[in-house]
């Protein structure tokens, strides 16, 4: 005799665990990332593909000014910037490698005294670091003019040490000023891009497990066995973001040898703005922009693949 079916049993549930009669998940749900990152993919193709496709274009034309230009495909115009500046170029790279090695030599020991060190005072010294990015790029470029003009008290000191007597034989500085030679720039680029250098170092030190160096020192590890082993390869990311957020603007920087420089120290950015907005040469100005671009992805390139952070790219 079969038993009498209750009225309103639970039915067995459906395959694959769902509930009877639940909806499957909305499309919109599954969109919803995508239309997030909208905002952000329409602000890099206005004001960056489109830019990009259109100094692209710029640099294949010829003509003039008072003609017009007309897209021709003249890719010579390359080989003709290049032949012509190719000491702007290389300037640029060493000027600007210097002064990356001068921000990393500067900034690490000020990264590791606030991660580690500072205590209390961790804020304030991270509020003096940021400091000059509230005054203009422009003003803090021009009180390098005061601080290195001639008869002024750095140059007066260095004069007294006979540093200025080593720099001369090295090319860097020109007799007893400092001002309008490659150390100048330097010394502007280094102190305009050491915030950039500092944050990243800062962050990646300051997330390293500080047991780690206690792990170090119970296994008697001397203090620069511990920075070689243990500091120094869990802080390369931040090394690596460092130089590239120094090097990258410095490559293109203009402002520095503008004002702390002479014709003898421009860089491939003065060139740049001077075909851009004086000789008004569009076509080789945008050509000069996509190898200083191209340039800087090489470089950059092989930093990355040297020092073993592959994944950053």
């Amino acid at each position: 005799m079969t038993s009498p079916t209750l009225t309103g049993a639970a039915s067995p549930p459906a395959p694959g665990g769902a509930a009877p009669g639940a909806r499957p998940p909305r499309r919109r749900g599954r969109a919803l990332p995508y239309l997030l990152l909208l905002p952000g993919l329409l602000w890099l193709l206005v004001f960056f593909a489109l830019p990009m496709v259109h100094q692209a274009s710029t640099s294949v034309q010829t003509g003039s000014l008072e003609a017009g230009y007309e897209v021709t495909w003249h890719f010579a115009t390359y080989a003709d910037a290049v032949a012509e500046y190719w000491p702007q170029f290389l300037r640029s790279v060493l000027y600007a490698g210097t002064a990356t090695v001068l921000c990393l030599l500067l900034g690490y020991p000020l990264a590791y005294l606030i991660a580690f060190r500072a205590g209390r005072w961790r804020n304030l010294v991270m509020i003096l670091v940021i400091a000059p990015f509230f005054t203009s790029f422009l003003i803090r470029t021009l009180a390098w003019k005061t601080i290195l003009a001639d008869g002024g008290v750095v140059v007066d000191a260095l004069n007294t040490l006979h540093v200025l007597d080593v720099t001369s034989r090295l090319g860097l500085t020109a007799g007893d000023r400092v001002l309008a030679t490659p150390l100048a720039v330097v010394c502007g680029l280094t102190y305009n891009f050491l915030p950039f250098m500092v944050l990243p170092l800062y962050t990646s030190l300051e997330r390293i497990d500080p047991r780690l160096h206690e792990a170090a020192a119970d296994l008697h590890a001397r203090p620069a066995t511990v920075f070689r082993k243990v500091t120094l390869p869990l802080s390369m990311p931040g090394v690596v973001a460092g130089t590239l957020l120094t090097f990258i603007p410095a490559g293109g920087d203009y402002v520095n040898a503008d004002l702390l420089g002479s014709t003898d120290t421009r860089m491939i950015g003065n060139v740049i703005q001077t075909q851009f907005l004086r000789v008004l040469d569009y076509p080789t100005a945008a050509a000069l922009s996509f190898v200083l671009m191209a340039v800087i992805l090489v470089a950059v390139s092989v930093h990355i693949r040297r020092s073993g952070t592959e994944e950053l790219l």
